[in-house]
């Protein structure tokens, strides 16, 4: 686990702390790098600089590198010069030919790039474990690229295509692994592997994640961080199957995968070379599967902060056998973790809803008043102690079986919309044996005062 954070302006511990925490919660942990250490410490850029440094002084001792001194205003006009004259923007940089000797002296009173000299048509290629080979010509890299910026005589900031080519080196990364918009940026990293006769590791470009437009995926879309797709209440084996099969298929039919088995089964021999939609109906299928499989006691564990999140229960103070009667109900419904709120809010609050919910078809409200005591009378006789689905499923269906017409939403839709406030909602029975006798009545009085 390498932290790449010499961007100061797109890196902060926060942004750090983010990627931790998602990976963890993934279940995708490292055996080496940030928080652990390891032989090739220190694991983040910011702390390698001097590491770096003596690379950039062998670059320009060697002349493969040099000090840039022009300033921003006149690199900005030259690329749009560039473009109004439809030519490939390149700054093949005129301080290539300056002395070192004139160089060193100049950095003393101003601030520097330090550029790689780019050879001129000069093919590079190099093999893609996904896409094959890939060549570019050296006339089409933007002329003389960025390595560093140079501070001071000897203090350097690297940029990312230098950093990593030093850290990959002194890590022994064999494979890098990353999305095809680096693929850019390999022949200048080949480069500067060549020119510091440093081994080159393998490549593999894995497709872009695209959105429902087909362009790259991006916060326009929705939500873009793992810890965003968490507080929705997405399961982390539900994400990490859902991006696993982003832009790689197995050659079967299986779609649903454990960790384990995509340790077993990933290569990227089948990573497909296009783009993979996020197909947001495909992970919540996928979510929906997994909370499915999960045990009662783990469901509860996962949905418990959404009922505190909601403020259905309080922290320390919940039963979590209530609240296991109420998910064996609701969970062959559940998509997202964060469904939960709307869904079971009645069984902790009596619900809130407009008394034209409670009329069934053609009723009236006085026959509305009726049904409802009708379904109280019945539950009136029922023991506390015998307040279970079945009894109350008997009891109830022998009432509403001499409804009018023997409908028997007469009877039993006013009193589940009575119970939950809900158009849709489990039967009346399941909601009556969880509620349990008390609360049930209660909820009926509150409709029959409410239509009064």
């Amino acid at each position: 686990m390498r932290i790449e954070d010499t961007d100061l302006e797109r890196s902060s511990p926060e942004y750090e702390k983010d990627i931790l925490e998602g990976l963890k919660w993934l279940g995708i942990y490292w055996d080496e790098g940030i928080e652990l250490g390891g032989p090739f410490a220190p694991y983040r850029q910011s702390e390698r600089l001097e590491l770096y440094a003596d690379y950039i002084k062998k670059l320009l001792s060697n002349g493969d590198a040099f000090y840039c001194f022009h300033s921003k205003e006149f690199l900005d006009r030259e690329y749009e010069e560039q473009n109004q004259d439809r030519k490939n923007p390149a700054h093949f940089c005129e301080f290539r030919k300056l002395p070192s000797v004139d160089a060193e002296k100049r950095l003393l009173k101003e601030n520097a790039i330090v550029r790689f000299k780019t050879p001129v048509d000069i093919e590079i290629a190099f093999d893609d474990l996904i896409r094959g080979e890939i060549r570019f010509n050296t006339n089409t890299l933007g002329g003389d690229f960025s390595l560093a910026k140079a501070l001071s005589p000897g203090e350097f900031l690297p940029l990312y295509n230098f950093a990593v080519v030093i850290d990959d080196y002194l890590m022994n990364i064999n494979h890098v692994i990353r999305g095809e918009d680096h693929i850019s940026n390999t022949p200048k990293q080949i480069l500067i592997q060549q020119a510091l006769a440093i081994p080159r590791p393998k490549y593999a470009h894995l497709p872009l994640i695209l959105g429902s437009d087909k362009s790259k995926l991006s916060k326009r879309h929705g939500a873009v961080s793992v810890n965003d797709y968490r507080e929705m209440g997405y399961l982390p084996q539900a994400l990490v199957n859902f991006i696993a099969l982003l832009g790689w298929n197995p050659g079967t039919n299986q779609e649903v995968f454990n960790l384990e088995e995509l340790v077993e089964t990933f290569n990227l021999n089948k990573v497909q070379k296009s783009g993979a939609v996020f197909n947001i109906e495909k992970l919540d299928w996928l979510n929906g599967y997994y909370i499915r499989q999960l045990s009662l006691d783990e469901l509860t564990k996962y949905i418990v902060p959404f009922l505190i999140k909601y403020k259905l229960i309080e922290k320390d103070n919940y039963d979590p056998e209530y609240i296991k009667k109420i998910l064996a109900l609701e969970q062959p419904r559940l998509k997202k973790l964060d469904e939960i709120g709307d869904m079971v809010s009645y069984f902790f609050q009596i619900p809130k809803y407009d008394i034209n919910l409670l009329i069934w078809r053609d009723m009236m409200f006085k026959d509305v008043i009726v049904s409802l005591k009708i379904s109280r009378d019945a539950l009136m006789e029922v023991d506390e102690n015998d307040f279970i689905l079945k009894n109350l499923e008997n009891i109830l269906l022998k009432e509403a079986a001499r409804a009018k017409n023997k409908d028997r939403g007469r009877l039993l839709w006013p009193l589940r919309a009575a119970l939950s406030g809900l158009e849709t909602s489990p039967s009346p029975f399941e909601i009556l044996e969880i509620l349990g006798k008390k609360e049930s009545l209660k909820r009926i009085d509150a409709a029959l005062e409410n239509l009064a």
